[in-house]
């Protein structure tokens, strides 16, 4: 009912065939319990995450908030998962999904020993995922957008690479960023992805701006992720310049504020190889992706 198979939709990427561009975002199966049913809604792809190495529980509910009349979401989740080895004992009854694994690490780990957490998920995953993406950008664990800055990110980065090279075979490493870098911010993004040669770049994550937004602002005010259709423009912004500085020299996997064919056309457009979904999924309803794949046809 919902799957279309055609191939136009086929995409070759990081040396993986997907049956189509359109994927489910990190943050709806963070312990890949649903992975198998969700593929079933048409979804190319599905990203798993993010998980930690330990199960932590979050931020204290209320933690989800809907604002209907921007058809968005503030979410301060705060990696909330089960731990890593949970989502391997799930993942090893895969048949055949294409997984991303969206990594991060435990609030209780700082900073400088942050590194130790990625590697901790990535050698664990590593035999249950196709790619790997490294979140350093949820803006819901303190000190973690810290990560972003170009010496520590290129370290981080450069270690994962460093344990992905003595695989027999290396997977994809992506880095998932932030809507709300500056230019010259999103400009080292792009000397870090030649420096550390990861495979290529999620954008967008959250956003913390709160630009004309037409819902009560008491719940607008709420701390945490925007995302949905006010983050659609930004996020395209940020991929149109990835794309255009970079001279098209790594991939972009395209997400915020996708909800209609027209919104992944724009990104795809803006020079993203891939589009992920999540709150679209949440407002538009299970034909969701199915209507993008169509238009991707015609």
């Amino acid at each position: 009912m919902y799957t279309i198979r055609h191939s136009k939709l086929e995409r070759t990427l990081f040396g993986i065939r997907f049956p189509n561009p359109v994927g489910l975002a990190a943050g709806f199966d963070k312990d890949a319990k649903i992975y198998s049913e969700l593929s079933n809604f048409g979804f190319g792809f599905v990203e798993i995450g993010t998980l930690t190495p330990k199960p932590q529980a979050g931020n204290p509910k209320r933690r989800l908030f809907r604002l209907k009349k921007d058809r968005g979401i503030i979410n301060r989740m705060g990696f909330n998962n089960e731990g890593v080895d949970k989502a391997v004992m799930r993942l090893k009854k895969n048949r055949g999904i294409i997984i991303g694994g969206n990594i991060g690490k435990n609030k209780v780990t700082p900073n400088d020993r942050a590194t130790d957490d990625y590697v901790i998920c990535f050698e664990k995953l590593f035999p249950y995922v196709d790619y790997f993406v490294v979140n350093v950008s949820s803006p819901n664990t303190p000190n973690l957008r810290d990560l972003q800055e170009k010496k520590p990110l290129t370290k981080l980065l450069n270690t994962l690479q460093e344990y992905n090279h003595k695989k027999e075979a290396p997977k994809p490493i992506l880095l998932k960023i932030a809507p709300d870098l500056t230019n010259p911010q999103l400009l080292d993004i792009i000397s870090i992805v030649e420096d550390t040669k990861i495979s290529g770049v999620i954008a967008t994550n959250t956003t913390l701006r709160r630009d004309e937004l037409a819902s009560d602002p008491s719940i607008s005010v709420e701390t945490g992720g925007l995302s949905g259709k006010p983050l659609t423009n930004r996020s395209t912004e940020v991929i149109r310049f990835l794309d255009t500085q970079s001279n098209s020299s790594f991939p972009i996997i395209g997400v915020g504020g996708i909800h209609t064919p027209e919104d992944a056309i724009e990104k795809l457009e803006a020079g993203a190889s891939l589009v992920q979904l999540y709150t679209g999924f949440v407002y538009e309803g299970p034909l969701a992706v199915k209507r993008i794949l169509e238009a991707l046809v015609r």
